[in-house]
């Protein structure tokens, strides 16, 4: 197709480029779409040839129209930023805000095509006015985050987190040498162990939400102008210090591994349970909410959001693991044991949510790398507490009988063990050493087969318990006082297991036959402490029958059986039998077994001496009389006997 070119003036001429220029610029379409558009103009009509220059120098006036604007917006508040700083925030005058991202908006969109173009003084002026505008917006949200950051309210989050407290049995140490420091009442143990209860679903406010349109308006101009790793660094340096405020707030210290492990006991199990609350609350809460806000702030650009996430919440995070590793690798002694699996507990409780919103590979691996050492604290803490029971050899009788303190530390302890079942059971296992001595203890028919790790450990726990208070027993030269001991030590371990969860672990028949050993030792206390006196009442030595007996023989019997009773009475009356029914049983069992003797005896044989001259020196009791001095026995309080006493009363 032949150009056709039509003779007109050069008012005709001026007069099509013109409607050409209207009909373009009237479309309205991109730069790139109008040119093309311009050369199909052309090449219907050589008058048109021109248009593009014409137009493309309107283009450029209007760009260089826009740009001095928007430059003198951006110097304007640069000449005013500290005043403007200092008076009215930036998030309290929308109009001035708004006015000025909207001259970064329009420099940025001008660079995009100012960046094909030779005009240099152009570009350096844009890039000039784009690098003021930055440093404003990256102190703008630097204080926009400062001024907004909302403070931790730590007793709103501690009311939400439910609390068990438990008694526990403990001293400020490890088990020592004699067990002089445990108290020897249940009730004087002075010590609580608390479970570390459950969050609920709490959402706290990091950042004021109002603030958070903002910081995303800003975010979304400095990452578009390259200005990304600035933006980043403000952000994650000032959450940081948030967050480490907040575990300030949460009673965290940043203490070295060197300083945890010269912490005295007391002090760093305070530290250890507030560890746990803020292990919880600093995942639970700071990191989710500090998710969320990443999330809102960098919506759009997830490389970005990572980052800034990642590098915010690392500080956090290392510091509880580096007190978490302190903990795990110290010294190890029983008191910290409950401690310890409360950290791996609240630890392993949080490390799935921690997985999934850090990304930082090393952070994981620190996270689970501390949660395996506190598994393997714990492990060789119960070691420790097992090895400790076993080899505890204080030689110091308890000069009543009654329960030893490693008897009531070690029973405590086991009940609250079995609240770590299911810990302890994914940590614990069943070994070779631990199977022979299983298979060498006396309980076949216990259904060891079937038993869990925590189970087993504790069955030999107790066994080895029993063993050391059977060694104990032997300190007593007095036979019935090894049986009142045994017995007061197997029926408060037997209590302490048939009242709590410890009897589903180790079964009825467990129960059954430490209860059938309570009645052994009380056969033999029995025989040990009245075999002598109930001798004296035998018929056997006195020469002769009833009514031929030896007057001299009597008296000797009666003598020496009082004597033997008096004896009984002083010494058994120290004694003490805590538990109301065994101490009942013990009387009734003692009342049935000297009391028909005596009075049979007394029947046959009394008249003979009754007649006689200080009669009362020989027959002191009546059978009444001894059945309630028996009544005296076990009670912890030696007594002086007088035959008078109970009938004066």
């Amino acid at each position: 197709m032949t150009t056709t070119t039509t003779s007109m003036g050069g008012g005709g001429e001026d007069r099509v480029l013109a409607t050409a220029q209207q009909i373009v610029k009237s479309l309205n379409t991109p730069k790139e779409v109008r040119e093309d558009m311009l050369l199909i103009f052309s090449s219907f009509d050589n008058r048109l040839s021109n248009i593009t220059d014409l137009i493309n120098g309107e283009d450029s006036k209007a760009e260089n129209d826009r740009f001095e604007s928007a430059e003198k917006v951006i110097f304007r508040w640069e000449s005013n930023s500290e005043a403007h700083r200092n008076s009215v925030p930036w998030e309290e005058s929308p109009d001035e805000s708004g006015e000025y991202l909207s001259a970064v908006d329009e420099i940025l969109t001008l660079m995009e095509g100012l960046s094909v173009r030779s005009d240099n003084e152009l570009v350096d002026r844009a890039e000039n006015a784009l690098q003021i505008a930055m440093t404003r917006l990256e102190d703008e949200f630097r204080h926009i985050l400062i001024r907004n950051t909302v403070p931790l309210d730590s007793e709103r989050l501690y009311g939400s987190i439910r609390r068990v407290s438990l008694s526990f049995a403990s001293n400020d140490g490890e088990i020592d040498e004699e067990f002089e420091s445990f108290g020897e009442e249940d009730r004087d143990a002075g010590r609580f162990h608390e479970r570390g209860g459950s969050l609920g679903d709490t959402d706290v406010d990091l950042i004021n939400p109002d603030a958070v349109v903002e910081l995303k308006e800003i975010a979304e101009r400095m990452i578009r102008s390259g200005y990304e790793k600035e933006c980043i660094q403000v952000y994650s340096s000032v959450r940081r210090d948030a967050l480490d405020e907040c575990l300030v707030i949460l009673g965290v210290e940043k203490l070295s591994i060197e300083e945890v492990q010269k912490i005295e006991w007391k002090s760093l199990d305070e530290k250890m349970k507030k560890w746990i609350q803020a292990v919880k609350i600093g995942v639970r809460v700071l990191l989710t909410g500090e998710r969320r806000l990443c999330d809102q702030i960098f919506e759009g650009t997830d490389e970005t959001r990572e980052i800034c996430f990642n590098e915010t919440a690392k500080g956090c995070i290392m510091q509880l693991l580096n007190f978490g590793q302190a903990v795990a690798i110290g010294r190890r002694s029983p008191e910290k044991l409950f401690r310890i699996l409360d950290m791996y507990d609240a630890m392993a409780d949080v490390l799935p949510d921690l997985q999934q919103m850090v990304t930082d590979e090393y952070v994981v691996i620190e996270a689970r790398g501390v949660l395996d050492e506190l598994g393997d604290a714990a492990k060789g803490t119960f070691a420790e507490f097992e090895n400790a029971v076993q080899s505890e050899a204080s030689k110091k009788p308890m000069l009543s009988g009654e329960i030893h303190p490693l008897t009531r530390y070690v029973m405590n302890y086991v009940r609250l063990l079995v609240d770590y079942s299911h810990t302890l059971n994914s940590l614990l296992d069943t070994g070779e050493e631990e199977l022979q001595r299983l298979q060498g203890l006396p309980n076949d028919d216990l259904g060891i087969e079937s038993m869990s790790p925590i189970g087993h450990r504790l069955l030999l726990l107790i066994s080895n318990l029993e063993s050391n208070l059977e060694e104990k027993s032997r300190v007593y030269d007095d036979g019935a006082m090894q049986c009142v001991f045994l017995m007061n030590n197997i029926l408060y371990i037997v209590q302490k297991v048939k009242d709590s969860e410890i009897r589903k672990l180790l079964g009825d028949q467990w129960v059954r036959k430490r209860r059938g050993q309570v009645r052994q030792y009380a056969t033999g206390y029995l025989r040990a402490a009245w075999s002598k006196a109930l001798s004296c009442l035998k018929d056997e030595g006195i020469g002769g029958s009833t009514s031929n007996a030896s007057k001299m023989a009597l008296k000797e019997r009666f003598k020496n059986f009082n004597a033997n009773f008096e004896e009984i009475y002083r010494i058994q009356t120290a004694w003490k039998v805590p538990d109301a029914q065994l101490r009942e049983e013990l009387r009734i069992s003692i009342s049935e077994k000297v009391i028909p003797a005596y009075r049979s005896f007394m029947g046959r044989f009394g008249s003979q001496l009754e007649s006689g001259r200080h009669a009362g020196k020989y027959i002191k009791y009546t059978a009444d009389d001894l059945e309630g001095y028996v009544l005296d026995l076990f009670e912890g309080t030696p007594g002086v006997l007088h035959h008078l006493r109970r009938k004066s009363t």
